[in-house]
Order: C-alpha cells, then sequence, then structure tokens
C-alpha cells in the first residue's frame, strides 16, 4: 500500500473526545448546535478565499428562477446568520468547509470549522469564550491579549496604521523584492506579508495570544472598535505561530456590508479572480435585522493538531483531499 493511499486513524480517538468536548462547553453555556447547509446560492465574498462551484444543471432540478451555479461554502457564516436575523438563539456549529487551492501543512480543501455567535455578546466576552475554550483544550494556565498595533511594534517597532508606504515597502522588500514592487501601493497587502513573516511565528509560544483590533481595511465583517476609532472589533488568536481563531463583533448595517463586499470583489478582479455576487441573502437578512453578537469561527483540525501535538493536519485528518 502506498503512502498515499494510506489513511491515518491514529488520532480518530482523540478527535472524537474533542468534538465530546467542545460540544459540552458550548451545551453548558446555553448554545444550541445547528447544522447549516454546506451547499448554497451565496457565499462570503473574501478577496483572498474562493469558493467551489457547483453548476446547477448538476443538481437535476426541476424549479425554475435558479442561480447558475451553487457555492460550497467556505464558512457557515451566511446560513447561521441568516438563523440569527429569523430569531435563533445563541448558536454553533462543527461541520465541513471547502476553500478552492488550499493545501498543506495547514490546509486542506475540505476541512472542519467551528463558528458560533453568542447573542448579546460584546468583543469582550467574545475573546474570552474563545481564550477560555483554549486554555481547556490545550492545556494551558492562561491566554494572553495584545493589540495588532501593539503586536507589529514588539516585532518591528512600527506602528502598522500610521507607518509611511515607502517605508513598509522597505520592509516588505527585505522579504521579496519583486512582491514588494507589485503591492508598493496596498497598505493591507504588505501589512499582511509582514504580519506573516515577523509578527505571527513569535505569537503564542508559551500560551494562546489574542490579537485585537486589526485596521479598519481589515475589518471583513466587524464593526468599528470602540476604543479605537482607526481599528475595528476584530480579533485573531494564535498558538505556536499557528492562527487558530478569527473573531468579529458583528457588523449589523447592510449598506455598510454592500460597500464592503463591493470593495472585496475590486481586490479579487485585481488579482485575478472572478467577482462573487454581492447583494445575498445575507444582506437581506440585515435589513431585516440582525441581534448585536459576537461571532467567532475556529479551525478545529488546527486545534487538534495542537491538542495532540501534530505538526500538519494531516496527521488529524483521516483522508485528505488526495485519497478521500
Amino acid at each position: 500500500m502506498s503512502h498515499h493511499s494510506r489513511c491515518n486513524i491514529d488520532h480518530i480517538r482523540a478527535r472524537a473526545l474533542l468534538l465530546r468536548q467542545v460540544r459540552t462547553f458550548f451545551d453548558e453555556r446555553g448554545f444550541l448546535e445547528v447544522q447549516p447547509p454546506c451547499l448554497s446560492r451565496d457565499c462570503i465574498v473574501d478577496p483572498y478565499i474562493n469558493p467551489l462551484t457547483v453548476s446547477t444543471k448538476q443538481l437535476a432540478l426541476a424549479e425554475p428562477d435558479l442561480p447558475e451555479c451553487y457555492y460550497l461554502q467556505t464558512s457557515p457564516e451566511l446560513a447561521m446568520k441568516r438563523m440569527l436575523a429569523a430569531g435563533a438563539p445563541s448558536i454553533y456549529s462543527i461541520g465541513p468547509v471547502f476553500r478552492a487551492g488550499e493545501r498543506g501543512p495547514m490546509h486542506n480543501v475540505e476541512f472542519s470549522m467551528l463558528e458560533w455567535y453568542d447573542v448579546g455578546a460584546d468583543i469582550h466576552s467574545g475573546i474570552n469564550t474563545t481564550g477560555t475554550l483554549a486554555c481547556e483544550v490545550l492545556r494551558t494556565a492562561r491566554f494572553d491579549i495584545t493589540t495588532y498595533r501593539d503586536a507589529f511594534s514588539a516585532a518591528l517597532g512600527i506602528d502598522p496604521i500610521t507607518e509611511p508606504l515607502p517605508r513598509l515597502q522597505s520592509k516588505t522588500a527585505d522579504i521579496d523584492a519583486s512582491l514588494a514592487k507589485d503591492i508598493a501601493k496596498d497598505r493591507d497587502a504588505m501589512l499582511d506579508v509582514l504580519f506573516t513573516h515577523h509578527v505571527q511565528p513569535n505569537l503564542g509560544r508559551e500560551v494562546p495570544v489574542i490579537v485585537r483590533n486589526y485596521p479598519l481595511t481589515q475589518a471583513a465583517l466587524a464593526r468599528q472598535a470602540a476604543d479605537d476609532e482607526l481599528c475595528a472589533a476584530r480579533f485573531e488568536m494564535f498558538f505556536k505561530g499557528i492562527e487558530l481563531a478569527n473573531g468579529y463583533d458583528e457588523l449589523l448595517d447592510a449598506d455598510e456590508l454592500l460597500q464592503r463586499t463591493l470593495i472585496n470583489n475590486q481586490r479579487r478582479i485585481a488579482c485575478g479572480e472572478t467577482p462573487l455576487p454581492i447583494d445575498n441573502s445575507l444582506v437581506e437578512a440585515m435589513r431585516r435585522g440582525l441581534p448585536a453578537s459576537t461571532g467567532v469561527a475556529l479551525g478545529f483540525d488546527r486545534l487538534l493538531m495542537l491538542h495532540t501535538k501534530s505538526h500538519s493536519i494531516d496527521k488529524v485528518v483521516p483522508l485528505t483531499i488526495e485519497i478521500a
């Protein structure tokens, strides 16, 4: 039997136990587990994440007025927010999501995502829930919190939001000169490169660390931070230099969502990607009224990888895309 055809079941028991532990964590806090659809007519518009598409013809449905294609979901976010707008209480899901072109030690095209929405929570309680879960699973005594600005200052001695573009380009060129030339006018693209190379590797060496207050230009679906008008109420959690979770104090303004989605599509086109539908079911749900909540998406396979002290998600996913 070849290496590529071998099923890796070393951690199958650990996966089952961790699934039970995570469910218990949220059940005890009054959340309800939901099962969002994997296939939907809409998808989240992200400049750098590509959904897999399924032609509607393949669904062999007789209904009229169906879209040309459906999307395998990159996140359960759209469906879960539609549930919240319809009156659901705090909810969580653990299920498969799909992202095209993502394969490596930390990636598989299909992976398991834990996502939850805490109705009525703010960013502080969202951070606390995320950090508490990490401490329980990873068996650490505490978690730390820093800001995006402080993390950059500690690693590079700069303020990422006010640093002049030529100085950011110079630091980016030290990593990759041709890339720096291509993205010289794009502050966020340069910050991503600098964060990946200089900031992230040192995050969470001893205990999980949560980085909050990302630049407003990297807000995604988070609202503006209450304590820094140049930043968004968005946070990410890291452990051993690995990104584990991404959370928001959720944006509630449908017009702002449309504006951000248009910008994301412009970035997709600039990167040579296809634009995605923008006036989607999430916009409709927001217009009906989305309750204030904190939402967090956490990579379950990465959490299991760190829990079992593995070095690749191939060790904790029994059947990767090559052999599935």
